[in-house]
């Protein structure tokens, strides 16, 4: 059985108190049984202090990116090793946020991914499309690029270690919500994808988040679909009793 994963992407969001408040009213109340497990992903300049209120306790860190080397001239990037250094275990990779605002591509998400990989860190690999290539009927075949050039050379034992996150960019902060059928649809998808490359078992053991205006009031109906094994929440992980809100529905 897979463990569904509700992961906070705080984005560009909050100050160090901020941070700190929210972090801890989330571990105070983060009880969710052993088949739901809870992330929080602040800025990387948050990352430090919120690593040591979720110190031993339920809640497991993320960051929302790094940069694929290990070391070196790269002003202003973080390494993997740094984020493990601080104990992060998970790193979202290729949020769509990147992609279409700061030109990430699928060989740059799938460079971070073997680099996260190789340190020890659990890579969350977004993919998604836009509102016009879901109206123009291509959502398939974007979905399928995206995780084949994302994802490639990912072999069997390191995809078990690595969450798939299916982000419709329409979704995006804007309100809108993917139906539960849409989303389930597009999982299903991955789910196929991850079998015809590696096997069924491989594929039913790999958690496939969604995120998209992910809230209290739609995730029973997402978090019910059968290929939904979490999410990742944006705007409405920045508030303790929403953020909870949505793992309620998941345990």
């Amino acid at each position: 059985m897979r463990r569904y994963l509700i992961a906070g992407n705080w984005k560009m969001n909050l100050t160090r108190q901020d941070s700190l408040a929210l972090v801890r009213g989330i571990v105070s109340n983060s009880q969710m049984g052993e088949h739901v497990e809870l992330a929080v992903c602040p800025p990387s300049v948050y990352l430090d202090a919120v690593s040591g209120v979720v110190a031993d306790t339920d809640v497991s860190l993320g960051a929302q990116n790094m940069y694929h080397e290990p070391s070196g001239a790269f002003t202003g990037e973080i390494s993997a090793a740094m984020l493990m250094d601080l104990g992060c275990k998970y790193v979202i990779l290729g949020h769509s946020e990147r992609r279409h605002i700061l030109g990430e591509t699928d060989a740059m998400v799938n460079q971070k991914a073997f680099a996260a990989l190789e340190a020890g860190l659990q890579p969350i690999v977004c993919v998604g499309e836009t509102l016009q290539q879901r109206e123009s009927g291509s959502t398939g075949e974007v979905i399928r690029q995206q995780f084949e050039g994302s994802l490639a050379g990912i072999g069997a034992e390191q995809i078990t270690r690595l969450v798939i996150a299916y982000e419709p960019v329409w979704a995006i902060g804007t309100g809108k919500v993917a139906t539960p059928e849409q989303a389930e649809a597009v999982h299903a998808d991955l789910r196929t994808l991850l079998e015809n490359r590696y096997n069924a078992e491989i594929a039913a053991a790999v958690r496939i988040q969604y995120g998209g205006s992910v809230k209290s009031g739609n995730a029973d109906q997402l978090l019910s679909q059968t290929n939904i094994d979490g999410a990742l929440v944006g705007g409405a992980s920045l508030e303790v009793d929403t953020f909870l809100g949505i793992a309620a529905n998941a345990r």
